[in-house]
């Protein structure tokens, strides 16, 4: 009689939980073609769908086999796929604002592609119902163009920290004395000349983003649909920004309560490895370097003195080393050098054996660093590798080394100093910190998802975000606090000069009276 009763109880506490779960109808917008960003957001998506969800996802990247509850809308084949397309060369100020303006008309012509889509315009056109939208919030805000049309509530997604233009849409202030800028080098604790470099740049792109990217994509959408409010004040009504990021990596921020760190979600439980990689690795007697600098940067564009400093360094040290090499052969390899055009990275740094990670600081190869405790050599190229480094070195999981200043014997100082056994038992530590949460990444980015979902009629930004320039900066309290003391000084001086006046005047009556 009892054991009847536990059941009935059981099954009808699982029975009122899954009356709990409701299938979201969920639409993702990736307008953006670089394949990096994608594999950050594609294992949040595919989780999404396997918890019952139904999503209609927007990317240049579908799924190569069909997945349950998961529908492409693919743009793929409208525009090149960005990867293997940077060169090895020393970024600049210059070259920063470059890149800026290059990637204001890539966010043009991703919305023009995406807007001028038939499956997409069938959306609106059908009047689809979505409960969240969830899109990649980058050099862009067409999405939310596209989600207001849908009427529907949404929430960013980032593959990195945030951009410049983003700060002032979520209330974020962004001071360079102690906030590194995402694209150029420096740290919390930059020089006067980077802080004044950093200033400019982001004034620079947030200028670029307001009276170019987000004036030419309003312009876009505004062929398709009618009094939308201007994209910025769409940006301002995101939900949550989920942020690739977690304090270990870059410490404390100080962040509303609708920016959410989600960092590492996008690690997956690592795969065996294939037999002649795993003798490789495991035949090590000191271990594996593993060297891979991303997808984006063309390692055969490297100049020649720099790759042969790192081949000589490479010969020198007693572990092997495992190099993700696009080309066919590697000239001078040495002997204790395994290369291959692709490699399982995740797979790859999840190795016991791996005792040290050569990496250009792109945020999904760190971020796997971090999460399986492997130090990293650093060497950062372009973007946001420039404060990915600075935060990882800050924080103690590794060192950087630049570009200009490589040479054999400076990049074997820098292995010899992660390869430290008390440096690799700190960087065990800060790993094990990183996954000391009191949820998942993963569940804390499907929670706030749900959340937006269910609540879609709140507003959870910072009131910062809407506050007056004039207000925020508390100049109204400036004045009157500076006009207060400088009125009192003013009537002093005035009852002073007053009294004197008339002191004088009566010494004066007085003298005359005197002389009559």
């Amino acid at each position: 009689m009892l054991v009847s009763v536990i059941l009935t109880l059981i099954l009808i506490s699982i029975f009122n939980t899954s009356n709990e779960v409701h299938s979201l109808n969920i639409l993702g917008v990736f307008p953006y073609q670089g394949k990096s960003h994608f594999y950050v957001f594609e294992p949040y998506l595919k989780e999404l769908a396997r918890r019952g969800h139904n999503l209609t996802v927007i990317s240049y990247f579908p799924q190569k086999e069909p997945l349950k509850n998961y529908h492409d809308i693919s743009l793929a084949g409208k525009s090149i796929i960005f990867e293997g397309i940077v060169p090895f060369q020393k970024q600049s100020l210059l070259t920063n604002m470059l890149t800026s303006l290059g990637v204001s008309y890539v966010a043009i012509d991703n919305c023009n592609i995406m807007m001028d889509d038939e499956e997409v315009q069938d959306l609106w056109k059908r009047k689809m119902k979505f409960d969240v939208a969830v899109v990649e919030q980058f050099n862009g805000d067409c999405a939310l163009g596209l989600a207001h049309i849908l009427n529907t509530p949404v929430v960013g997604l980032t593959s990195h920290l945030l951009m410049p233009y983003h700060y002032d849409r979520y209330g974020i202030s962004y001071n360079p004395s102690y906030i590194p800028f995402l694209l150029l080098d420096g740290s919390t604790k930059s020089t006067l000349m980077q802080r004044l470099s950093h200033t400019i740049s982001h004034i620079y792109m947030k200028l670029i983003y307001q009276y170019l990217t987000q004036r030419y994509e309003y312009k876009i959408i505004s062929k398709y649909v009618d009094n939308i409010p201007s994209l910025e004040e769409l940006g301002r009504n995101i939900k949550f920004l989920l942020l690739y990021n977690n304090m270990m990596l870059t410490g404390s921020n100080i962040l509303p309560a609708n920016v959410i760190e989600v960092g590492g979600y996008h690690v997956s439980k690592p795969q065996p490895l294939r037999d002649d990689l795993l003798k490789f690795i495991e035949e090590s007697e000191h271990g594996v370097i593993y060297v891979s600098f991303g997808s984006m940067l063309r390692t055969a564009t490297m100049p020649k003195d720099k790759m042969q400093a790192i081949l000589d360094a490479l010969a020198e040290l007693p572990q092997r080393v495992v190099w993700k090499w696009e080309a066919k052969s590697l000239p001078g390899k040495p002997k204790n050098i395994f290369i291959s055009k692709w490699l399982p990275q995740n797979d790859l740094l999840a190795h016991p054996n791996v005792v040290a990670f050569y990496s250009h600081c792109g945020m999904l190869g760190t971020t796997e660093a971090l999460y399986h405790g492997v130090p990293l050599v650093g060497m950062p190229m372009f973007a946001d590798q420039f404060r990915n480094a600075a935060a990882m070195e800050e924080s103690g999981f590794g060192v950087t080394v630049k570009l200009e200043n490589l040479t054999k014997d400076n990049l074997l100082e820098k292995f010899k100093m992660v390869l430290d056994p008390k440096f690799r038992e700190n960087v065990k530590l800060l790993s094990k910190a990183w996954h000391d949460r009191p949820k998942s990444a993963m569940d804390t980015a499907i929670h706030w998802t749900e959340f937006a979902a269910k609540y879609p009629t709140l507003t959870f930004r910072s009131p910062a975000a809407d506050v007056p320039l004039y207000q925020y900066l508390c100049l109204d309290i400036i004045f009157i606090l500076s006009t207060i003391p400088i009125t009192i000084i003013y009537i002093v001086v005035v009852l002073y000069k007053t009294y004197f006046k008339s002191k004088s005047k009566q010494k004066s009556n007085e003298k005359k009276d005197k002389n009559m």
